[in-house]
């Protein structure tokens, strides 16, 4: 073995081993991952220098998908090149699946014991929370004059009394955006980037069925040949219009796998968020939970593939060219419309998955539950306590009240 290829093998290792760790311990949510992230790559390790992480922390924040994951691929990309990527992203992924998979065995397992339900019930008032005060965030963030509040309502409306499509809410505003903020004379159509942005809208999941879905087997081998392609093409969509964070898998997934598909009923789409919400990974990976429901293991695995293969094309193929598109303002057109409309979308999700969550037997229950969403929106933007914590606090809630939950 060369000196160089040793040299190059050492950095994959370390980059494996630095990856794999944060992939375990990386509670907290995309900034603790970031924050992380920096720690060891800029602070312990001298990689890149800090004005370089901000560069690349700029390009994962103006792309779709998580952040945090793609910060991770940037990381390997600037330390080993295309494989480097490769292998610290998938580091970083493979121990939360692993974790998210479990936890889907339990929850489908174990779904009607009485324990069980009690603890959902403490949990789902929380996710409520957790997604209100996401949305309060990234409004905060996205929405900045009279036009930005005109596309979040008309999303909200668009989502939840028309039922468009959310997909095609985010292009539309998308396309709202190059009318309204791109030049003011512009010379040709915008980027073949942005053009090819329209693509997904031909990848349309197939496989829709009347009734909601029963289990898959646990490897899921009996259903794998039929939904291997719509699992694959809708997560590839969705991997590919992930702009503000991860918890704008919500719409998304909210209106196909629940009111289009019927693979989840509302109240298991909501369990599965709080289940990618428990691990340390990327909340994206409730792709796990919808493909473990479908297909078992093998959809499981196919619905994480297709929901990060996006993240990781677009920082190993297009790395060196990113960092000169930050700065069009076409691309900048197209994100100023698309926030505020992603904000839109979330909180038009939330209605149905409150509905769910607040939906109990008696007056009590319910009353109980809206508390405990007050409580933790309070915790959670008052306080900066993190969300891990807080769905933590809302199973011991939701198990000590035992009979009053279900």
């Amino acid at each position: 073995m060369t000196t160089q290829s040793a040299a190059r093998s050492a950095r994959l290792w370390e980059l494996a081993q630095l990856f794999l760790k944060l992939g375990v311990v990386g509670f907290g949510g995309p900034q603790a991952h970031i924050a992380m992230i920096n720690d060891e790559a800029v602070q312990r390790r001298g990689w890149f220098s800090q004005d370089a992480f901000t560069d690349g922390l700029a390009i994962c924040e103006m792309l779709p998908g998580p952040a945090s994951t793609q910060m991770g691929i940037y990381t390997g990309y600037v330390r080993a090149g295309q494989l480097g990527a490769l292998v610290a992203g998938l580091a970083f992924i493979t121990p939360a699946f692993f974790i998210v998979l479990g936890l889907s065995w339990a929850y489908f397992q174990f779904q009607q014991v009485p324990q069980l339900t009690a603890v959902f019930f403490g949990i789902s008032p929380v996710m409520i929370a957790i997604i209100l005060g996401f949305c309060w965030k990234l409004g905060r963030k996205s929405i900045r004059d009279g036009v930005g509040v005109a596309i979040a309502i008309a999303a909200i409306i668009l989502a939840s009394v028309v039922r468009l499509n959310t997909l095609l809410i985010f292009l539309l505003a998308g396309i709202l955006g190059f009318w309204l903020y791109g030049p003011k004379r512009p010379q040709g159509w915008p980027p073949l980037l942005l053009r090819g942005a329209f693509v997904p809208l031909l990848l349309v999941a197939s496989g829709n069925t009347p009734a909601p879905l029963n289990l898959a087997g646990f490897w899921g081998t009996e259903r794998i040949q039929a939904y291997f392609w719509p699992l694959l093409s809708f997560f590839l969509q969705v991997g590919t219009f992930i702009f503000g964070g991860g918890l704008v898998i919500i719409p998304l997934l909210e209106f196909e796998v629940v009111q289009n598909l019927h693979w989840l009923t509302t109240t298991e789409f909501l369990n599965g968020v709080a289940i990618g919400q428990l691990s340390p990974g990327p909340v994206v990976l409730t792709a796990a939970f919808v493909g473990y429901k479908v297909a078992g293991i093998l959809g499981a695995m196919v619905s994480t593939v297709g929901i990060f293969t996006p993240s990781f094309i677009f920082i190993m193929a297009a790395a060196p060219l990113l960092l000169k598109l930050r700065q069009n303002t076409w691309v900048q057109a197209f994100l100023k419309g698309v926030k505020p409309a992603v904000v839109g979308a979330i909180a038009a999700a939330v209605i149905p998955l409150a509905e769910s969550a607040y939906g109990r037997g008696t007056v009590l229950s319910s009353a109980i539950a809206v508390t405990i969403t007050i409580a933790a929106l309070v915790a959670l933007i008052r306080f900066k306590q993190p969300t891990w914590l807080l769905v933590l606090l809302g199973a011991v809630i939701g198990l000590s009240l035992g009979p009053l939950s279900i």
